[in-house]
C-alpha cells in the first residue's frame, strides 16, 4: 500500500495493573476496540512482553503476533527507549533512572546491561518481522546544553565519541538484520535536535541504521521548525510518534518554565488535535518523503484523561492518513513524447 500505516498505538503510558490494561490479551481487545490496527510494544514492560525469551524464541513471538492477530492487530515496533536512554547517563541523573535497569547494578555493568538489550531488541524484532526500534539515546552532556560557564574545549566532541562507541555494536546488528535504531530526538538526551543528531551521524561514520522516531511535540516545546525538519531528515525518519503539543510564553515563562510541573509549563504535550502541531502539513511531507512505516498515538496530554485521549486519537490519525497518488491530475490530456513536436513549440525546429 502507498500509504503511511495507522492508527496504531503505543502502549508503555497506557499500561496499569487492572483490566483492561494489565496484559497483552486484554489490551489488544481494547485498542482494537477503537479502532487501532497497529500497537507499539515497550520492550521493558514483562507484563505484555518477555525481551529475553523473544530474543531467542521464534515460537514466542509466533505466539505474540497470533494473538495480536485474534484481534485485527499487528506489531508496529518494538521500543526501547528506556534502555536507550540508559546506556548512558551522567552520575547527577543516576539515581532518578536507576528504576529503569536491575537494582544493583555498577556503572559498567549498567552499560553491558543495556548494550546487551538493545542487540536483543535487534533479534526479537527480527522474529516478530519488525523494522524499526524507536529509542533515546541518553547523554553525558545534557547539563551542558546552556554555555555559561564557558565549556572546556572538546568536552562536547569527547561526549559524542563515547556515545558512538556504545552504541555502535547496536547499530551494526542492526544494520546486518535490516533494521534501524530510530532515536526519538528528546530534550534530557544529547540526540535532541537536527544538530545533534547530525553530530551523531558524523561521529558514527554516518551509519546507515541511526535513524529517526519523528516526534513533532518535542520541537514544538523547543521552538524547532518541525516541518523543515523532515524536509532535512526524510530519509533518516523510519518511525513516526503522533503527538500534539502546544507552547504558550508569557511574561513569566518561556522555553524553560520556571520549573513548573507540566500541567503549568509554557509548552506542555496534548491529546491530538488540541494543540498547535500542524499534522495535515506534516502527513503531506512525510508522504512526500516516502515514508511508509507507521503512524502511532504516543499520549502525554497534561489535561485530558488517557482514556479519551485514545478514543479520539485513532480516528484522528485515519483521517490524515493519505493515499499517495500515483497519477498526475492532468495524464488524461497527456499525450505521447513526440521530439520533433517539442522542438517545433519551443521553434528550435
Amino acid at each position: 500500500m502507498n500509504s503511511i500505516q495507522g492508527p496504531a498505538i503505543f502502549l508503555a503510558q497506557f499500561l496499569r495493573d487492572e483490566a483492561p490494561y494489565n496484559s497483552l490479551e486484554n489490551i489488544a481487545a481494547w485498542a482494537a476496540g477503537l479502532g487501532y490496527k497497529g500497537v507499539q510494544i515497550p520492550s521493558w514492560d514483562k507484563r505484555v512482553f518477555d525481551l529475553e525469551t523473544a530474543a531467542e524464541s521464534q515460537s514466542y513471538c509466533d505466539d505474540i503476533r497470533a494473538l495480536l492477530d485474534k484481534h485485527g492487530l499487528v506489531v508496529t515496533e518494538l521500543n526501547s527507549a528506556l534502555q536507550g536512554q540508559c546506556l548512558a547517563i551522567h552520575p547527577a541523573y543516576e539515581e532518578m533512572f536507576a528504576p529503569f535497569h536491575p537494582a544493583g547494578l555498577s556503572r559498567n555493568e549498567r552499560t553491558e546491561w543495556c548494550s546487551s538489550q538493545l542487540l536483543k531488541s535487534v533479534q526479537a524484532s527480527v522474529k516478530l518481522g519488525t523494522t524499526a526500534i524507536p529509542v533515546l539515546s541518553g547523554g553525558f552532556a545534557w547539563h551542558l546544553f546552556y554555555p555559561w560557564p564557558q565549556r572546556p574545549a572538546g568536552i562536547i566532541e569527547e561526549a559524542f565519541k563515547e556515545m558512538a562507541n556504545r552504541w555502535t555494536p547496536a547499530l551494526d546488528a542492526a544494520r546486518d538484520n535490516g533494521l534501524s535504531f530510530c532515536y526519538e530526538l528528546h530534550p534530557g538526551s544529547d540526540l535532541f535536535d537536527g544538530a545533534t543528531f547530525e553530530m551523531f551521524l558524523d561521529y558514527t561514520n554516518q551509519h546507515p541504521a541511526a535513524c529517526i522516531n519523528y516526534d513533532p511535540s518535542h520541537f514544538v516545546l523547543q521552538q524547532l521548525d518541525y516541518l523543515q525538519f523532515i524536509q532535512l531528515y526524510g530519509d533518516r525518519i523510519k518511525a513516526f510518534h503522533v503527538k500534539d503539543a502546544e507552547f504558550r510564553p508569557s511574561g513569566r515563562q518561556g522555553v524553560y518554565s520556571g520549573y513548573a510541573s507540566w500541567a503549568n509549563r509554557a509548552g506542555r504535550f496534548r491529546s491530538l488535535g488540541d494543540g498547535q502541531v500542524d499534522f495535515k502539513r506534516i502527513f503531506t511531507l512525510l508522504t512526500e518523503a516516502g515514508y511508509r512505516g507507521w503512524a502511532v498515538l504516543e499520549w502525554e496530554c497534561a489535561v485530558k484523561s488517557p482514556e479519551q485521549g485514545a478514543r479520539e486519537g485513532a480516528p484522528f490519525i485515519a483521517q490524515h492518513l493519505i493515499e499517495a497518488t500515483e497519477v498526475a491530475f492532468d495524464d488524461f490530456v497527456g499525450a505521447e513524447t513526440d521530439a520533433g513536436r517539442n522542438q517545433r513549440l519551443l521553434g528550435i525546429d
